[in-house]
């Protein structure tokens, strides 16, 4: 969605690249909405887009829907661990946290992580960094549901990843990114979302973007830096909808992806089933909130013949 020149600030939020059975399908709206109004309280209102991404992300953690903080994808042992990462493309400072249990909110641990000199900090190190900073510790068996344990227990595929990039009123741009991993993934494997230029960057002189999808297929084709590469010459549409099939007739693999310009213009797609999606910019009277991309068109025209 190209904006107009007068945006002031812009917040994008997804809840992964997966299937949503109907069941499901409310939940998911619900859930990327509230998000989202977390974020735009605070944009709106003159906050900084680390705030608003970091508020945003909080909600979706705390969300079973969703396959980050709590009720997220159990690994091999049974066990919740958990990635996100946060960048400031103002200095171009990263915060990432790979391998983290014990923890209600990972973001907060990436967020806090950006005042370091470190970027990434994995397991036990990560955990006592949170402590230190006296955030939110946890029984890490509490950030289990039965739903994760009976997708364990039939093996069924988890992979999804949830993510906000927002612009402020100041021009900043943030990328924040948050998951469980795999469902039966190895005890201590990272995916792309805590790894800058696979699952997220922003910059401010050229844009936000994250991913979510299969996470050795976006490392391998390092997707996320090839969108940043592209969105030199392209908008973000086209830069997100042609490096996410390029990478899908390379080597294969689902991802979807949320880009946003320093001009406040919002691209998204997705080539999973779902991809639920929400968005708002300072000149939208209303948010808008998608489970899947063929969505978009259909409402756009009922917005657009509206007096």
């Amino acid at each position: 969605m190209r904006a107009s020149a007068q945006v002031k600030f812009a917040i994008m939020v997804h809840g992964g690249a997966k299937l949503v059975p109907p069941a499901k399908e409310q939940a998911n709206l619900d859930g990327v909405q509230r998000a989202l109004k977390a974020g735009h309280q605070i944009l709106q209102a003159g906050g900084n887009a680390l705030d608003a991404a970091e508020a945003a992300l909080r909600v979706l953690e705390d969300d079973p829907a969703f396959n980050a903080g709590y009720g997220s994808s159990l690994n091999e042992s049974g066990e919740v661990q958990l990635d996100a990462a946060m960048m400031n493309g103002e200095d171009l400072q990263i915060g990432a946290v790979g391998f983290v249990q014990g923890v209600k909110h990972p973001v907060s641990i990436a967020r806090a992580i950006l005042k370091k000199e470190s970027t990434l900090i994995t397991g036990k190190g990560a955990h006592k960094y949170a402590k230190e900073q006296g955030l939110e510790l946890c029984d890490n068996d509490s950030l289990i549901t039965a739903e994760q344990i009976k997708k364990l227990q039939e093996k069924q595929k988890g992979n999804d990843t949830v993510g906000c990039v927002a612009l402020d009123q100041k021009g900043n741009l943030v990328a924040a990114t948050s998951t469980g991993g795999l469902t039966g993934t190895p005890v201590g494997r990272v995916g792309a979302s805590p790894l800058a230029g696979c699952g997220f960057y922003a910059e401010n002189a050229v844009g936000a973007v994250v991913l979510s999808g299969d996470g050795e297929k976006v490392m391998r084709y390092r997707l996320d830096s090839r969108i940043m590469e592209k969105l030199a010459t392209v908008g973000p549409e086209i830069a997100v909808s042609s490096l996410v099939r390029e990478m899908h007739e390379r080597i294969g693999g689902e991802a979807g992806g949320l880009v946003l310009s320093p001009e406040g213009d919002c691209g998204w797609f997705h080539n999973s089933s779902h991809f639920p999606c929400a968005f708002i910019t300072s000149e939208m009277k209303a948010p808008r909130v998608y489970l899947k991309k063929s969505e978009e068109k259909e409402q756009e025209e009922k917005i657009h013949a509206q007096p």
